[in-house]
């Protein structure tokens, strides 16, 4: 069983990606896979410092306590998968700054990506998170779920208005995660 960890990369108040991460999580728990196993981190709860010190990614070795926990739990899972907003056509800097506080941790490990954001559904976050995702040596997954008009694509109970493309391409992304590994 390979850990993925699906990342909330999202700190703003009022902010939608819960309702994406709990949407998220749920569908995973409903239809689990025989080979993944999902956990949540959200960067809200983590609380990482802002990258201020320099990093030597060969040593492994890291300047804060916070740090050094974030690059702990990132070596543990075999995968991930980024939940982006898209923000003025770009990702939060808090995510950027998840991504850049360690290297090696990261490295040769797949990633997917759930965005979300406006007409667009958060595709140009994703474009710029999947350069810095090769730079980090990660390796993306060409499949991505996109949810546009986030402000309307849930109901009250936090179930997508029209789930049927979305989670098709969902399961399209979960497959091709679960290929990586074998």
């Amino acid at each position: 069983m390979k850990k993925i960890l699906v990342i909330l990369g999202s700190t703003r108040q009022g902010r939608k990606g819960e309702l994406v991460s709990n949407w998220l999580i749920a569908y995973l728990k409903n239809h689990p896979s025989p080979s993944l196993d999902f956990d949540l981190s959200d960067l809200r709860t983590e609380a990482l410092p802002i990258l201020d010190s320099p990093i030597n990614p060969s040593t492994g070795q890291y300047p804060e306590g916070k740090v050094t926990q974030w690059a702990q739990k990132i070596a543990s899972f075999d995968g991930f998968i980024i939940i982006t907003p898209e923000y003025n056509h770009g990702y939060p800097a808090v995510l950027k700054n998840a991504l850049d506080l360690i290297y090696a941790e990261w490295n040769y490990k797949p990633v997917a990506f759930v965005s979300y954001g406006g007409v667009s559904g958060g595709v140009r976050a994703v474009e710029q998170l999947r350069q810095v995702a090769i730079e980090l040596r990660l390796i993306p997954i060409s499949e991505s779920v996109s949810i546009p008009f986030i402000r309307t694509a849930f109901d009250d109970q936090g179930h997508l208005v029209s789930p049927e493309r979305i989670e098709k391409t969902l399961d399209s992304l979960l497959s091709a995660l679960a290929k990586y590994f074998g």
